[in-house]
């Protein structure tokens, strides 16, 4: 079937067009839902959409935060303290993560704010979010600053030293899909289930 493409060159659109196009193309994207502290010890809780896992051997997963003027309360904890945790987002809590995400003057408390239970980790000093239920503490690895213009971001690299899993959603190391209930997000403000499946066996070559 022939179909018809647009050629698109970024360095010639405004940045906001080729932004529109990422997070439109991109999709589904998981929510990394982070907590972090102040280095006065004031906690954040923010999602972020640009969030995935990167590494096995050690277990690494990275979120970029866009920039900001100042920098994100989340950004700027991590530089801080070099720790940070990682709470997965599902149906249950996807109302409560939206609350966390509107622009809050520093040090208020978006934990009460979504009405979300603060629990101490092992290893850091951010606490977990109790109603997620796969938490991961993870330690700085590194930050990347890949660019400063207006929508560009950081990537910050996390090593996780903790996992934390609901028993009911695990067996054998395997999350059950169908109970995590997992969401992603889409383009705009839209946001998919993760209820429908399917399953394609790798090729043994």
């Amino acid at each position: 079937m022939h179909t018809e493409k647009l050629a698109i060159d970024p360095a010639s659109q405004p940045p906001q067009d080729s932004y529109k196009l990422l997070i439109g193309s991109v999709v589904p994207r998981p929510i990394g839902f982070i907590s972090s502290v102040s280095a006065g010890g004031v906690p954040n809780l923010a999602p972020f959409s640009f969030f995935n896992a990167v590494c096995g051997n050690p277990p690494v997963v990275c979120f970029a935060s866009g920039v900001r003027q100042p920098p994100k309360d989340t950004l700027a904890n991590v530089r801080a303290t070099g720790e940070f945790v990682v709470n997965i987002v599902t149906e249950e809590i996807a109302e409560k993560m939206n609350l966390t995400s509107g622009e809050y003057p520093a040090g208020v408390s978006e934990f009460a704010i979504a009405g979300l239970t603060p629990v101490a980790s092992d290893l850091v000093q951010p606490p977990c979010v109790l109603e997620s239920p796969v938490n991961m503490e993870c330690k700085l690895l590194q930050i990347i600053e890949v660019s400063t213009r207006p929508l560009g971001g950081s990537l910050v690299l996390g090593e996780v030293v903790r996992f934390h899993i609901d028993r009911a959603i695990t067996q054998n190391f395997r999350v059950d899909a169908e109970k995590l209930r997992a969401i992603g997000r889409m383009g705009g403000n839209e946001y998919t289930h993760t209820r429908s499946r399917f399953e394609m066996i790798r090729p043994g070559v």
